[in-house]
């Protein structure tokens, strides 16, 4: 087999998805040379995958032109990206079920992802079952990853949903407070200084829900990824995010992406909220008073400019 012939195999496997034997039929290849394939070439994607999911810049001297717009500069100046999980469908051995089915009612890996504001992945932890909150994966990753996980130098800081603490460098929302988009976009616009700050944090957030509907329309494997080892869908999903990169980062036409650079507020299959508890604060951990404070400061600032 090609090359060319191997990778448009591997494509078409996550990329519609099908079943090998699916593809045995489509690309006329014995089922064995079609599995061995598959695995040398996502081999391959994932030695891409540790020079491309990463930070272009990693000490984050540069202010992305996105958050120069009026609505947002200068108080998320120092704004590095957003961070959230995402739960990707798997099939689990039956001693396994419980532990992966989360409280959407279906068995999934709970994936933790960091991305800048190009929509590009800069980090990922695959791997944990669907039934773990968001803040035990992003804590596992801080301790088991620490040398590897970008954080945010001095003063600047990721957006994090209210599953997650504010603290130094992760910024969160006000809770008990109007924050999604959908909802302000439906309803009344922001009244106050929390709902005014909560509206530009969800405006800017909203990258990360926007990176993984990309993501999954493109790579349907993602959708429900077929009965491979539970090692082997991690690898999947590190590589689609992998391709992901590529493509964006070689400004190639891609028509899920060229949607999102034309409407800002335009989500490829909007997924349900991650772990907020609908609205209850189900944040794990003591916020930070400081943290705290800095939000306020920005709130107030944007209140008194609206």
């Amino acid at each position: 087999m090609t090359t060319m012939e191997a990778l448009g195999m591997f494509l078409w496997v996550i990329g519609a998805p099908q079943s090998l034997r699916q593809v045995e039929d489509r690309f006329v290849r014995s089922l064995e040379t079609i599995s061995r394939t598959f695995d040398n070439v996502l081999s391959s994607v994932l030695k891409l995958a540790v020079d491309i999911i990463k930070p272009k810049d990693p000490e984050f001297k540069t202010v992305h032109p996105g958050l120069r717009n009026p609505r947002f500069a200068p108080y998320f100046n120092n704004c590095i990206g957003a961070i959230d999980g995402t739960h990707i469908p798997v099939v689990v051995p039956n001693d396994k079920v419980v532990q992966h089915t989360g409280r959407h009612g279906y068995t999934s890996q709970n994936v933790l992802a960091i991305c800048d504001f190009d929509m590009r992945f800069t980090f990922a932890v695959t791997g944990w079952p669907g039934s773990v909150h968001d803040m035990r994966v992003f804590s596992d990753a801080l301790n088991k990853y620490g040398d590897k996980f970008p954080h945010p130098p001095a003063g600047k800081f990721y957006l994090v949903d209210s599953g997650y603490a504010n603290r130094p460098g992760y910024l969160a929302p006000y809770k008990g407070t109007k924050y999604h988009l959908p909802e302000f976009r439906s309803g009344p616009m922001p009244k106050g200084m929390k709902e005014t700050f909560n509206y530009a944090h969800s405006s800017l957030r909203n990258v990360i829900e926007r990176s993984f509907g990309v993501l999954k329309m493109k790579w349907r494997i993602l959708l429900g990824i077929p009965s491979f080892p539970m090692q082997k869908q991690s690898k999947i999903i590190v590589a689609c995010m992998a391709i992901h990169n590529f493509i964006r980062e070689n400004d190639m036409a891609d028509r899920a992406f060229d949607m999102c650079d034309r409407d800002e507020n335009f989500i490829p299959m909007p997924q349900v909220p991650n772990d907020e508890g609908d609205g209850i604060n189900t944040q794990v951990g003591e916020e930070d008073c400081n943290m705290n404070a800095f939000r306020d400061e920005l709130a107030n600032a944007l209140y008194n400019k609206s």
